[in-house]
């Protein structure tokens, strides 16, 4: 009988995604495993290169793009999701990939325009900054809502400065990435990977800061999951607020936040201990092993880095709505992986 990780209920309680088969001590496969989809979790998935954190990811991915009422978005900083658009072994997976994204220049507040730029507040071309970000919705109203001011004539060059840097970025619209526009069924893969850590960044916290506030005023009606690969660049910039916001109060709005990193030692701890599903590929860092027994839960009765796999696409899963650990493989997915990496022996030789 299939189990369905996240819930008490069975299968038939609601939308859920299939995400492989239990794993037994002689590694032969067992019953289905399936996830919940119909209410919001907080997950994270972690494991060393090449051991299947992003496929997991991937296969997350493709069951919530078959799952009713939900809006699922990818934040691709490798450039490895757009495969999800390709042609797929079993039923679609509609896709939609917005290979140059853009936010409001509203979405980040005054405070995070100033971290972003690496200004302090407190200096002049810092405080022209947190001013001119208060009530102006592009770069040029905000430049010149800066040079509109009586402010020293170098502390104004440094903030228009600053402002110009992140324009050419090219990652600011009015008419940027809205809630409305990434809360329809599809799949929609936010591709991030030719941009520097900065404007990357911007855009992560302004998708997930619309998400958040979208659901709060009831603006959307689908249940968004946004799904993170190398969460860790994100918990390191200005991304990071938006992205604890929804780990903290996301599940009253109905926001889901997926994260995928192999390297759980530079997520807060709050990312794992707020995370009601962790999947677990391989790991061997040690820094990492002890981020992740630091957040160990009670009812485990031996350490999590014995149970952990040793093969790829192998994962324990601590399922903290059931208080229950299971070992797994994930499932083959149904679109190509774009996340494996290139060899040598496979170039053409002229």
């Amino acid at each position: 009988m299939p189990f369905v990780l996240g819930r008490d209920a069975g299968i038939d309680a609601g939308p859920t995604g299939h995400l492989g088969r239990y794993r037994a001590l002689d590694g032969s496969e067992g019953a289905r495993v399936h996830v919940d989809l119909d209410g919001p979790h907080a997950a994270t998935i972690v494991g060393k290169r090449g051991y299947g954190k992003s496929y997991t990811l991937g296969v997350f991915a493709e069951a919530l793009s078959r799952a009713d009422g939900v809006a699922p978005a990818v934040v691709d900083p490798m450039g490895v999701f757009d495969t999800l658009a390709a042609e797929s072994d079993g039923e679609p997976v509609p896709t939609t990939v917005v290979a140059e994204p853009s936010v409001a220049p509203t979405a980040l507040d005054p405070r995070s325009w100033c971290a972003l730029l690496g200004l302090s507040p407190e200096s002049g071309a810092g405080s022209l900054v947190w001013q001119a970000t208060q009530g102006a919705a592009t770069l040029d109203a905000m430049r010149a809502a800066v040079e509109a001011t009586d402010a020293p004539v170098s502390d104004k060059r440094a903030a228009t400065n600053h402002l110009t840097l992140a324009d050419s970025w090219d990652v600011f619209d009015a008419d940027g990435l809205t809630a409305a526009g990434l809360a329809g069924p599809d799949v929609t893969v936010v591709d991030v990977s030719g941009l520097d850590t900065a404007p990357m960044n911007a855009v992560v916290r302004g998708v997930a800061e619309s998400l958040y506030r979208a659901r709060v005023d009831r603006a959307v009606d689908r249940l968004p999951w946004l799904l993170v690969d190398e969460a860790h660049t994100f918990f390191e910039g200005v991304a990071e607020s938006a992205l604890q916001t929804i780990l903290t109060r996301g599940r009253a709005p109905g926001v889901s936040l997926v994260m995928a990193t192999q390297r759980p030692s530079a997520v807060p701890a709050v990312g794992i201990s707020q995370s009601d599903l962790l999947l677990s590929h391989r790991l061997t860092s040690r820094a990492d092993l002890d981020a992740l027994e630091k957040a160990q839960p009670t009812y485990m009765n031996e350490s999590l880095a014995e149970r952990l796999p040793t093969d790829p696409g192998e994962v324990v899963v601590v399922d903290d709505s059931t208080e229950t650990i299971h070992a797994a493989q994930v499932r083959e997915r149904d679109t190509p992986h774009g996340g494996s990496s290139p060899t040598a022996s496979d170039a053409a030789v002229e």
